[in-house]
């Protein structure tokens, strides 16, 4: 069985999680969700705690034990406290607001750009436009930021563009005059 598989997901107080066969619900204080898990895998409940158990011991099963392992937690995380992602926006006249459900996006184009916001995911644009996206499932939550992030992916030269905060753009040197 995987490393990652063997741990237990610990279930805190206010968090309540129902198995029914494969189909897997978490409620807790920000909100619901499901899912439904491989049918080579069960969860069960030891000392307050769930385990993954796999139905035999092919190394594909064991891949998929850590895989669910991983996806339940980031539930039982997610419905406790949401999971944000924070995306900066470089550039000279860059920027963004957010209306509702729209954000709005003035990165270089001739015209705005309004991206919808999928439902649960929810925006905030500060002063020095950095938008901060917030949400309880980590899945949706990583494809809106892709999402938002190919409208104007950041550039080797100058840097402009949108990028997460926490990635590094590796700088090209561009033209220099040779003398």
């Amino acid at each position: 069985m995987s490393r990652i598989g063997n741990q237990p997901i610990p279930v805190p107080k206010g968090v309540k999680l129902d198995i029914n066969g494969t189909h897997v619900k978490v409620t807790g204080p920000k909100g619901t969700l499901e899912r439904v898990i491989r049918p080579e895998v069960a969860l069960e409940e030891k000392d307050g705690a769930y385990i993954v158990v796999c139905k035999d011991n092919s190394k594909r099963t064991s891949a998929f034990s850590g895989l669910t392992r991983t996806l339940v937690n980031n539930m039982v995380v997610g419905v406790e406290q949401s999971f944000q992602k924070k995306l900066n926006i470089d550039g000279v006249g860059y920027r963004a607001e957010v209306k509702g459900k729209i954000l709005t996006l003035n990165v270089g184009y001739s015209n705005p750009v309004d991206f919808s916001l999928p439902d649960g995911v929810s925006a905030e644009v500060d002063k020095t436009n950095t938008i901060t996206l917030d949400c309880i499932d980590k899945e949706s939550l990583g494809q809106t930021a892709a999402k938002i992030r190919a409208i104007r992916p950041p550039e080797p030269y100058k840097g402009k563009g949108i990028r997460y905060s926490d990635e590094h753009i590796v700088r090209k040197v561009g033209k220099t005059s040779s003398k």
